[in-house]
């Protein structure tokens, strides 16, 4: 007798719990319990030992199904938000494809315009655009040398995929993520509304992020890790949009009332100016989210670096693993250089 048949009968739920059970084939665990058995009868007619107290397990569904057969288990409530899902997807699918099409859009003519590039006008923009942001002859080192040494060793084309993945989603994380910060610096129930959804993407595991866009998009389209790489990636730049204003000093705020600003321009003369180091922060650190998910996102079809990483795992392959890896990390560390000096000239500047 199940541990918890008793607490049934006690209820008076015998007649209900004695419902015959219609939930599908056994599961494994069931199988081999029955294996375990030998399957005979005198196995079924042997009385259940007790249960010593302390052994007691917890009343979940698969024990609680045990003693009463009308409870369900664990896996029927997983089928029921398979189903429930899987009922509203085409739905979704009606509504978001229009929605996140300019994405696959953007993410493929990027890629194909940093492919094009050659290689001899490449790595010369890009050493203009970080001394441009920078003004820092180590840093314009650090990016020279970095992007000549992967060219060296072959990496550079999936470097450079890599880099125009991280472009157009950073981009898009700064065009969405910036305007929710200011509306939520501008109402505490905004703030209080978005805050826990900000929490759960930022707590959900990368791998949760792919599973319910698989369902929804093809595999072959690129939104599907783009919008991934964006959900992962804009909360930096939300929350530290969000502070950045909060922080803006109260006097600076009732001296702009005092010239007669209006909220447009306290806003855009005032406070975007002054919150401009924590919003640089936020997009140094969307950046490095950005890439921390495009090697996840490699496993959805996602070109780059992160290939090479999956391919070293899939086929054991130590040095293809080990060499892409130490590439993401040099990508990420010029990026991250980059992107600090550019904010410490803001703040110079602030200063």
């Amino acid at each position: 007798m199940a541990i918890y048949d008793g607490l049934f009968k006690t209820l008076g739920l015998s007649d209900w719990c004695a419902t015959e059970d219609t939930g599908g084939p056994m599961t494994m665990a069931e199988l081999l319990a029955q294996a375990n058995n030998g399957g005979g009868e005198a196995a079924a007619d042997a009385p259940t030992p007790a249960t010593p107290l302390l052994e007691t397990p917890f009343p979940s569904l698969d024990t609680l199904h045990k003693s009463c057969g009308s409870i369900p288990r664990t896996r029927d409530m997983t089928s029921a938000v398979e189903e429930g899902f899987l009922n509203v997807k085409d739905g979704m699918k009606v509504v978001l494809d229009p929605l996140t099409q300019p994405l696959s859009w953007l993410l493929d003519w990027s890629l194909s315009a940093f492919q094009a590039t050659p290689w001899f006008i490449m790595i010369p923009l890009l050493m203009l655009l970080t001394y441009y942001a920078s003004r820092s002859w180590s840093v314009l080192a650090l990016v020279t040398g970095s992007f000549l040494f992967m060219a060296f060793i072959d990496h550079y084309n999936y470097a450079i995929q890599t880099l125009s993945i991280i472009f157009v989603c950073t981009i898009f994380c700064v065009v969405l993520g910036v305007p929710i910060g200011i509306a939520m610096s501008k109402s505490n129930t905004m703030q209080r509304i978005t805050i826990p959804i900000l929490d759960m993407l930022q707590t959900l595991p990368t791998f949760v992020y792919l599973i319910p866009l698989i369902f929804l998009f093809s595999v072959t389209e690129s939104k599907l890790y783009g919008i991934a790489i964006i959900l992962y990636a804009i909360v930096p730049v939300i929350r530290l949009t969000d502070l950045g204003i909060r922080l803006v000093d109260k006097d600076v705020i009732e001296a702009a009332d005092a010239f007669g600003m209006n909220s447009w321009q306290k806003l855009t003369g005032v406070q975007i100016p002054l919150a401009l180091p924590n919003i640089m922060a936020g997009i140094n650190q969307t950046i490095m989210m950005s890439l921390a998910m495009v090697v996840i996102a490699s496993l959805v079809s996602a070109p780059g670096l992160g290939v090479l990483v999956l391919r070293g795992i899939n086929n054991l392959e130590l040095g293809v693993g080990l060499v892409s890896g130490f590439c993401i990390v040099l990508l990420a560390v010029l990026l991250d250089r980059s992107t600090k000096a550019a904010l410490g000239r803001i703040n110079a500047s602030e200063k």
